[in-house]
């Protein structure tokens, strides 16, 4: 409906015509501007609750919904197809949280500065570290920086080495699932998670479940490296973990990390005294249940004539993994073939066998009786059989 106003009366019921005697077309841009109207005309005191009353019981306009606080529809969803790399992380450096964003002098491209930012920005801003110095290590699961500390770092070293590791969907660790087997699945603190709704998610691979499993990968890292440096173990002391990051012991000194242990020349004065040292902190690691996974002089570092084991995210149990024995001699054999080119030779099958029995463990774990049915004649005969093993 529209309306004239004949006068300064109030309005009544026949200053209203229909849209027969005026409509659109009867107006043009021309007819009224904002030169028309002043701040001056109308204002709010111009207006009164009582102004409105007549107007209460109206039709609605139409095409004007009747309530507009109505929520809208919810429609299915629509199917989001999979990203790039390089979309990913457009959309993580677009989500970055600013509060994280610092400056440090350690030259990264764009998407690995977004990446760092991301992983360690927590802990920049709990003072564990001033600066991002220099990248140590780039593989294709984690990338290892040097970080020189804050003043009010909770450690007295100059430096600490950060382990970031890459995005979940961009690492290229193979066969995963192979190295989970019997393993417990730990938060970003190494504490078993009890939750019943992440476990679920967890066995189900959700979206969120696999970024649970990413961060339980971290957390047995860190718990491994917890409990072997409390035994003793020549391992990096580990500080903190947080969602993709660990901090840890660096070894080297102010410009020159220490190199891994395949590209040193060992003399023969000490190539038999390391050896000796390696085949101590196997013996340490089966002690406290753990078998390193791929333990080799690539990943033993060497500085001023010590070793360091590092890199333990594939870390499996001799009791509960069914290949614990394989990858055990797997790594000796790696560890044997350096050593045997600096002048120190030795049997790995053997010694992997002397020592695997003298810890006490099958080479073939035992299998769980509650797994087996009584019905079943194969799975009767694998009982029998363990039970003369046990005799």
């Amino acid at each position: 409906m529209f309306y004239i106003d004949d006068n300064d009366d109030d309005y009544g019921s026949d200053d209203y015509i229909s849209n027969d005697v005026y409509g659109a077309a009867d107006f043009g841009a021309a007819d009224f501007g904002a030169a028309d109207f002043g701040e001056d005309d109308l204002g709010e005191e111009d207006f009164g609750e009582e102004d409105f009353e007549d107007y209460a019981g109206l039709a609605p306009i139409r095409n004007m919904p009747v309530e507009r606080d109505r929520p809208p529809k919810r429609g299915k969803p629509a199917h989001k197809p999979k990203r790039s790399q390089a979309e990913a992380l457009a959309e993580l450096e677009a989500q970055r949280d600013d509060a994280h964003e610092y400056r440090f002098t350690y030259d990264a491209s764009r998407h690995e500065r977004v990446w760092i930012m991301d992983s360690l920005g927590a802990f920049h801003e709990m003072h564990w570290f001033d600066d991002v110095l220099r990248l140590l290590e780039g593989g294709k699961e984690a990338s290892v920086y040097q970080c020189a500390l804050s003043p009010h770092s909770p450690v007295g070293v100059p430096y600490l080495a950060a382990k970031v590791y890459r995005p979940r969907r961009f690492r290229h660790l193979k066969n995963d699932f192979f190295y989970r087997e019997g393993r417990a699945d730990l938060d970003i603190h190494g504490n078993l998670v009890l939750d019943g709704g992440m476990q679920h998610a967890m066995r189900k691979r959700t979206q969120y479940g696999q970024e649970l499993l990413h961060t339980s990968w971290i957390g047995h890292e860190f718990k491994t490296l917890q409990i072997l440096h409390a035994a003793g173990a020549d391992v990096p002391e580990p500080y903190a973990s947080g969602d993709n990051a660990i901090l840890m012991e660096y070894l080297g000194g102010d410009e020159l990390p220490a190199p891994a242990l395949n590209a040193i020349d060992l003399t023969p004065a000490e190539a038999l005294p390391l050896f000796e040292r390696v085949l101590h902190n196997v013996e340490i690691m089966l002690a406290h249940g753990r078998v390193h996974g791929d333990l080799s002089a690539y990943n033993i570092l060497y500085w001023e004539g010590a070793i360091t084991l590092i890199d333990f995210p594939q870390a499996i149990s001799p009791q509960e993994n069914r290949d614990a024995y394989r990858v055990f001699e797997r790594d000796l054999t790696r560890v044997c073939e350096y050593f045997a080119r600096q002048g120190v030779r030795r049997d790995p099958v053997r010694l992997a066998g002397k020592l695997w029995s003298a810890f006490k463990y099958r080479r073939v774990p035992q299998v769980d009786l509650r797994l087996l049915d009584a019905e079943d004649r194969r799975d009767r005969r694998l009982w029998l059989k363990q039970q003369r093993e046990e005799r």
